[in-house]
């Protein structure tokens, strides 16, 4: 029997990725493939995860709900903290550079949603908790950051920066016309090290470790960004860059903070239930 419309398993390619027979043989060596990409570069890349039609059924939705986004920018710093203004002027924490994205927040997001229930079905997060090999997983707790879809258009960038956290997982919905590339410098600092002099070259121009990691549509990444300096590069042209942002963590109930939410989504009171139309009625 086919799923139904309403059952993500529809969306993905499950030839490729068998998330509904996690004991086959092609579903452990698909976990096995993206463990060892975890362990050589600090990133797992299953292309090709959605199918063509998923992919489809994905920007349909992604381009309904990019008018809800949120748009934040400014200057920030690879570290993503407060600057310490007493370092040296040249130090790369205290480089500065441009930031613009757009954010919808999860408690927004409708509930049919073909990225929710993605999000919300568990052989997904299974297959991402079998691939980090760190144990349970768990969805945020966070009505904003569970779950978002990140939207970039024409000048919009992220700068040079590590994560705070030690995993992210994203899919690939849409690309922009140009630009947009996801770069990383897989690695560059470790939890003894911060190896200011390699990062500041990274951040100055030298692309000598820099890799870029291609924006494909339907591809499910696994990323380990709080080691490995990463951006993306400034959008170019009318068309959307589309990617969901999946958020779990090794302990249950996550949030985030008030700041943050204030500057990424606007506001700080979450919807009871996400609005039918947008703007919402009052």
């Amino acid at each position: 029997m086919s799923p139904s419309l309403h059952d993500p398993a529809h969306l993905v390619d499950l030839e490729r990725y068998p998330v509904l027979d996690p004991q086959s043989v092609t579903y452990r060596d698909v976990v096995a493939r993206a463990r060892q990409q975890l362990r050589d570069r600090g990133a797992a890349e299953l292309e090709g995860f959605v199918s063509p039609a998923g992919v489809e059924a994905l920007v349909r939705d992604a381009d309904e709900l990019a008018p809800r986004a949120h748009a934040s920018g400014g200057q920030g710093t690879a570290y993503l903290e407060f600057p310490d203004f007493s370092l040296p002027a040249d130090h790369p924490r205290l480089h500065f550079a441009n930031y613009a994205v757009r954010a919808v927040a999860y408690d927004i997001t409708p509930l049919d949603s073909p990225l929710r229930l993605l999000y919300e079905w568990d052989p997904m997060k299974d297959l991402i908790e079998a691939v980090l090999d760190r144990g349970p997983i768990y969805r945020y707790g966070d009505p904003f950051g569970a779950l978002n879809l990140a939207v970039m258009g024409e000048s919009d960038q992220l700068q040079w920066h590590f994560d705070q956290t030690d995993f992210v997982v994203s899919l690939a919905i849409q690309s922009a016309e140009a630009g947009g590339d996801f770069e990383v410098a897989p690695r560059i600092r470790n939890a003894q090290d911060e190896r200011y002099d390699e990062v500041a070259a990274v951040l100055s121009g030298d692309r000598a470790h820099v890799e870029r990691l291609p924006m494909r549509p339907g591809t499910l990444l696994v990323f380990e960004g709080r080691y490995s300096l990463h951006r993306v590069s400034p959008i170019e042209g009318r068309r959307w860059r589309h990617v969901g942002l999946l958020a779990y963590d090794t302990k249950p109930g996550t949030m985030g903070s008030d700041l943050l939410r204030s500057d990424r989504y606007g506001r700080t009171q979450a919807f009871p239930e996400p609005p039918r139309t947008w703007p919402p009625a009052a």
